[in-house]
Order: structure tokens, then C-alpha cells, then sequence
């Protein structure tokens, strides 16, 4: 049988006046807009410190029943990271060549995508994120829930954190990723869902001219 959580008092929660909330947002709203997906890093080693910080900070993510079914691998090791680009590039290649729609080409192709992700070599951190479809407890499995959702909203706030701190992302899914598993030593519980790349951008690193939609078209108010 369960035993229920025990509720505490709401002790961290801090009401803002208006005119500061609407400071915060507009100042989160500047930054978040200058993220940038980027392709070209610096080898330059990163702080060890923000990266677990920002880890922790996306363990906070809401999750199903308070499961949290995420793991983090933390890659720094040069070997490894040959591994996983060798492994990414093979099935990136098969995906371009064989298995990738016509549309979804030409949606890549004004990206300037392909199949060669040197990235991986080159940032100085990858961050493998696995998603637990169910955990281990004792001899028992336990079912988790609202898996997909619950490590998406934790990746959200792993990339907006480092982005807060920082330093580059860039999110890379070649797929299938089971090559992670057999690399990282990763358990059979946990399928992989996201490939985060970390880092400083190259001194001469280049990203595309895009733009993103502007507020009208993304919300509704009823």
C-alpha cells in the first residue's frame, strides 16, 4: 500500500506586485529570445558546477506522481564522444539517404543540416537524457507515468538554465538512439529521448537568420 504523501505549509512561494512580475517576465522574455541553437563550439571546458546546478534545477520539473523518470549522463570524455558521433553520424546517414520524406528534407535543408555532426566531438560537455519508462524497486518494476511530458518539461528547464548561465545547447535526436544505451551502459528501462550539447560557441560560430512566430499566432484567449 501507498503511503500518502504528508502535506507541509507552502513556505517558498513569493508574491511579487504587479509592476515587478511584469519586469521579470519581460526580462526573461529578452533573454530567452536571444537563445540560439548552435552548431559550432569551442572546446573550451565548462564549469562543472553549472552543469550540476542546472541538472538539479531540471530534477525540480513537475512530473507524474512524483516519479521523476529522468536520468542525466554527463559525457566529457573524449573516447566516448567519438563513440556516440560515430554511432549518430551512421544512423543520421541512413536517415538522409533512406528513411527521411522528401518534405522533411526540405524543411532541413533551409537549416543547412546533414548527416555530419562534429559537435559532438568538439563541445566539451553532451548530456545524455534518458527517460525511465519504469523504475526499479528491489526485485519489482514500478510503472511510471506521463513519462514523455515529465522529461520534456525537465529538458526545458535543463536547456533555458544553461542558456541562463551561459552557455550553448543544441538538441540532437538521431534516430533510434539505442546505440546510447550500449555505449553509456544505460539499463533497459531507460530509453534514450534527447542528446544535449553543450558548450561555448566557436568564435566564428554561424547560426541561421530564422524568426519565430509572433505571439497572436500562438495563443488564443477565450
Amino acid at each position: 500500500m501507498t503511503t500518502p504523501f504528508q502535506p507541509v505549509p507552502l513556505t517558498t512561494f513569493e508574491r511579487l506586485d504587479e509592476s515587478e512580475m511584469i519586469a521579470r517576465a519581460r526580462a526573461f522574455r529578452t533573454k530567452m529570445q536571444q537563445r540560439r541553437t548552435v552548431r559550432e563550439y569551442s572546446s573550451e571546458p565548462v564549469p562543472d558546477e553549472v552543469i550540476d546546478a542546472c541538472i538539479e534545477a531540471a530534477g525540480t520539473a513537475p512530473n507524474g506522481a512524483n516519479l521523476q523518470p529522468w536520468h542525466f549522463v554527463i559525457v566529457r570524455d573524449p573516447e566516448v564522444k567519438a563513440q556516440i558521433r560515430e554511432a549518430a553520424e551512421e544512423e543520421e546517414q541512413d536517415f538522409y539517404e533512406n528513411r527521411a520524406p522528401p518534405e522533411w528534407l526540405e524543411a532541413l535543408a533551409a537549416l543547412g543540416t546533414d548527416e555530419h555532426k562534429p559537435f559532438v566531438e568538439t563541445a566539451p560537455v553532451l548530456i545524455a537524457i534518458f527517460a525511465e519508462s519504469y523504475a526499479i524497486r528491489g526485485d519489482a518494476k514500478v510503472k511510471n507515468y506521463y513519462v514523455q511530458e515529465s522529461v520534456g518539461i525537465a529538458t526545458g528547464i535543463l536547456i533555458t538554465g544553461l542558456h541562463h548561465a551561459g552557455l550553448a545547447t543544441l538538441t540532437h535526436t538521431p534516430s533510434p538512439m539505442g546505440f546510447l544505451n550500449k555505449i553509456l551502459n544505460r539499463p533497459k528501462n531507460e530509453r534514450p529521448f534527447l542528446l544535449l550539447v553543450v558548450g561555448y560557441p566557436a568564435s566564428d560560430a554561424m547560426v541561421p537568420s530564422i524568426t519565430k512566430k509572433p505571439l497572436g499566432e500562438i495563443t488564443t484567449h477565450r
